[in-house]
């Protein structure tokens, strides 16, 4: 994979990634760790400046999630629900935000995907641009635990303008099973066009 960014973290420094007014404590041995960006068809997919932030790590998108500073068991295990930010939220207009594994159980078979991980509805534009996710959460937000030995999974996160008085809601047999998911049937139904922003992060299991 070809190095496009990277960020180096000195050991013995107790740094501090600070955003929307709150702050992150890292490590306070942290030696050097280095971040990866996507390429190709990966980084394509990341547009609209849409943001996540992970604690220590800030904003994820369109990266590798490295093994150093045990990241992936951190994200898989410990870390809530990332911070979520976009700056061009329209303040009169409200949101959906998907979250999906497309790679169930595997990139190369994903006969699982869309395996479902986190769906608001009825964000305000207003908090977006905040960085306050607040809404009605149709599926609770799960940790990526991608499977050992199954390769990079690609944690994707698709933002959709909310057409006006359209009630969203999940059918009894999706609510059922957060794997195969018909995520594009699920658009289409509700009439949410192309998402007005998108991006992703990759992981994978914390031991490979």
């Amino acid at each position: 994979m070809k190095l496009l960014a990277a960020v180096v973290l000195v050991a013995g420094l107790a740094g501090v990634a600070a955003w929307g007014g709150e702050a992150f404590a890292r490590d306070e041995h942290m030696g050097t760790c280095v971040f990866e960006k996507l390429t190709g068809q990966d980084y394509k997919f990341c547009r609209g400046d849409l943001e996540v932030f992970y604690p220590e790590l800030g904003d994820v998108g369109c990266t590798y999630i490295p093994k150093c500073n045990q990241y992936r068991k951190r994200i898989s295990k410990e870390w809530r629900s990332p911070k979520i930010a976009y700056p061009q939220a329209d303040k009169n207009k409200k949101y959906v935000l998907i979250m999906v594994d497309p790679d169930a159980p595997n990139r190369a078979n994903p006969k699982y995907r869309f395996w479902r991980h986190w769906v608001v509805i009825d964000i305000k534009g207003t908090d977006l641009r905040a960085g306050k996710l607040k809404g009605h959460v149709l599926t609770d937000y799960g940790r990526p635990t991608p499977p050992s030995q199954s390769g990079y999974h690609r944690y994707q996160f698709r933002l959709y303008e909310q057409p006006a008085h359209e009630a969203i809601s999940l059918s009894p047999e999706e609510e059922a099973s957060l794997g195969s998911w018909p995520m594009e049937r699920f658009v289409e139904q509700f009439r949410l066009g192309s998402p007005v922003a998108s991006t992703q992060f990759l992981t994978q299991h914390h031991s490979d």
